[in-house]
């Protein structure tokens, strides 16, 4: 079993690596530059030194097992982590060139995606030798990727009480929403009403929340949801919310942009634990903002408020 990092073991990482995100040992050629027995070779190496069988390849294709997904995720955060190390200490020369990883909330609407990949755009131009890394994580894993050096910036909303240990640059923009329901629940007939009758208590119809979520998004005045189960995203919650069996809180770009499709109902014509939070850039105070990272921050800040308007 691997015990210390070799220079030989990081080459091997690095085949594996791009193996499992092309999703395939032919699509990983022409990015290693390397013909498929010599990847194959190398995987099998990884696999010994690890001890471990990262992936299964056949008639059936190409699958990882699930040590293969646990130790790609890790690969991910140790190259993640080394870019950010060499383009940090590339600005200490005013040396701006290399690669920046920016993470994106899951979950957010489509118009602050385009409006991400025009910032993105409008500083891979102003600066040559620049290239962004865009990935997306979970609302609960946005505060630990902006403070364990995984990335350099992370567009997302905040409801919690802000740690000091993260900088937030401020948008302008927020994300409002409100409690909805299929169109198959007990409650979606009240889509019209503006209130609740007196014998409807919204605590008697379970309710779906969001992990990492600020638990006053679940209170409003003096009705509590009834919170039964979890999710990791506002896209799972609509999902589960879809049997008819849940009440959720979701965003309104979501019932704006699918809501017509799946009939997704407002109850008490959407009065009902309305929230509004706000979208903010994040660093850990680790980050050093080099003049690269201060003009993205500034563009995303403009193309994701030109975007909303």
């Amino acid at each position: 079993m691997l015990n210390r990092l070799q220079e030989s073991d990081i080459k091997l990482l690095r085949v594996f690596y791009a193996v499992a995100s092309c999703n395939g040992f032919t699509a990983a050629e022409p990015v290693l530059r390397m013909q498929r027995p010599n990847i194959s070779a190398a995987i099998k190496k990884l696999e010994e030194r690890l001890d471990l069988v990262l992936c299964h390849r056949g008639r059936g294709g190409f699958q990882m097992t699930k040590e293969g997904e646990v130790v790609f995720q890790e690969t991910k955060r140790i190259f993640n982590a080394f870019d950010n190390f060499v383009f940090n200490l590339k600005s200490l020369h005013d040396d701006y060139s290399g690669h920046i990883t920016l993470v994106l909330m899951a979950g957010l609407p489509l118009s602050i995606h385009l409006a991400v990949s025009r910032a993105v755009k409008s500083t891979m131009k102003k600066f040559d030798d620049i290239h962004v890394n865009i990935q997306t994580r979970l609302y609960n894993e946005v505060e630990h990727v902006a403070l364990s050096g995984e990335c350099h910036l992370v567009v997302s909303t905040y409801d919690m009480v802000k740690p000091e240990s993260v900088t937030f640059h401020t948008i302008g923009t927020s994300c409002n929403g409100r409690l909805y329901c299929a169109p198959s629940h007990p409650l979606a007939k009240y889509r019209d009403v503006d209130a609740l009758p007196d014998n409807i208590r919204i605590e008697d119809y379970p309710a779906i929340g969001i992990s990492g979520l600020s638990s006053a998004n679940y209170i409003d005045g003096d009705s509590r949801l009834a919170i039964q189960t979890f999710s990791d995203s506002f896209d799972a919650a609509m999902s589960a919310m879809m049997t008819g069996e849940y009440v959720a809180l979701l965003p309104d770009y979501m019932a704006k942009e699918q809501g017509v499709a799946l009939g997704l109902v407002p109850i008490a014509n959407g009065n009902l634990f309305t929230f509004s939070h706000e979208l903010f850039v994040m660093n850990g105070k680790n980050t050093r903002l080099n003049p690269v990272l201060r003009y993205c921050i500034k563009e995303l800040g403009y193309f994701i408020t030109e975007s909303q308007k």
